[in-house]
């Protein structure tokens, strides 16, 4: 039996339906049924229900965006840092494996090779790097896992959604047997709050970057499959290959919906900073090279971009 925490989450529903598709016995619980923050009830569960894997989508993200963090830092802190550290060590005390959401917000800029060298640039809405990204994409690479987030309380500024996101991943790296799937910008065909396409659509302005993303049941699949084949536990960067800029997207959201709408967007960061955001945004290339060496299949972002617009389905009005 596989336990999932945070199953009415919008990353917890996908684990829910997926596991039902797959016809896995599963325990759905929330922090009403267990305060998973506090290791004895949570031993006392675990003793209980003795799963053979443990699955976490649980954790504090803010609403409707991560702004919320920066006004609510210890219930930010409780859900990214605690909650996890609690998880890790219930297991590791029972010899459970399990698997921990994370995010690839520790994260910002990606990698760009030039004449044989690699350097990290953290703006790519730079106009050179942006030219650099649309007319040779190939010189563009991501972060792998093993390389030192730099967008964390260790590496500032940062938002404190993505410097407890990365206390997180701290506090339990070493914790008995685990992986951490690192999503980033979920998306797919269901209109929705959550989801980037319907974000992209609502906002009446658009902040304009490059990003890796993750197709929301693309994800949830790969973190499974990685547990089925018994994959070497660790660090997952889990996104869709390659990268995309919002323009991009919202000349797919135009194409395949047809939609008439004109997209306007942010000049620059000042101006987005100054009438849009509280806290700074993560804006970087995942590099998935090694879940896909493990066997694990994922479509390339513009694929699964693509199929979820050719199958969209607008939320339904109350």
């Amino acid at each position: 039996m596989i336990l999932l925490i945070g199953a009415s989450g919008y990353i917890g529903e996908a684990f829910a339906k997926e596991l039902r598709r797959r016809k896995k016995e599963f325990l759905s619980i929330t922090q009403r049924d267990v305060d998973c923050t506090r290791f004895i009830p949570l031993l006392e569960f675990l003793k209980r229900t003795k799963p053979k894997f443990v699955v976490n989508c649980a954790g504090y993200t803010g609403k409707p965006n991560v702004d919320a963090c920066e006004d609510h830092k210890a219930e930010t802190i409780i859900g990214n840092v605690l909650l996890p550290q609690t998880i890790a060590h219930a297991c590791a005390t029972l010899k459970i494996p399990w698997g921990q959401v994370s995010t690839g917000c520790i994260y910002n800029g990606a990698k760009i090779i030039e004449n044989n060298k690699t350097r990290i640039e953290t703006n790519l809405a730079n106009p050179e790097v942006r030219k650099l990204i649309e007319e040779w994409p190939a010189k563009i690479s991501g972060f792998v896992e093993t390389d030192e987030p730099n967008f964390t309380f260790r590496h500032p500024p940062c938002s404190f959604y993505s410097g407890s996101k990365a206390l997180g991943e701290e506090a339990i790296l070493g914790v008995g047997e685990n992986y951490l799937w690192r999503l980033r910008i979920p998306f797919d065909e269901f209109d929705g709050a959550r989801n980037y396409l319907s974000k992209v659509q609502r906002y009446a302005k658009v902040y304009d970057n490059v990003n890796s993303l993750s197709h929301r049941a693309d994800f949830v699949c790969a973190c499974l499959d990685l547990w089925e084949r018994r994959a070497p536990f660790g660090i997952y960067n889990v996104t869709n290959p390659g990268f995309i800029t919002t323009r991009q997207v919202a000349a797919l959201i135009v194409k395949f919906l047809k939609s008439k709408r004109k997209f306007e967007f942010w000049e620059n960061d000042e101006e987005f900073y100054k009438a849009a955001a509280k806290a700074p945004r993560s804006n970087c290339v995942l590099d998935v090279s090694k879940i896909l060496a493990t066997g694990v299949k994922m479509r390339p972002v513009e694929e699964a971009l693509e199929d979820s617009l050719k199958n969209w389905k607008p939320e339904k009005k109350s």
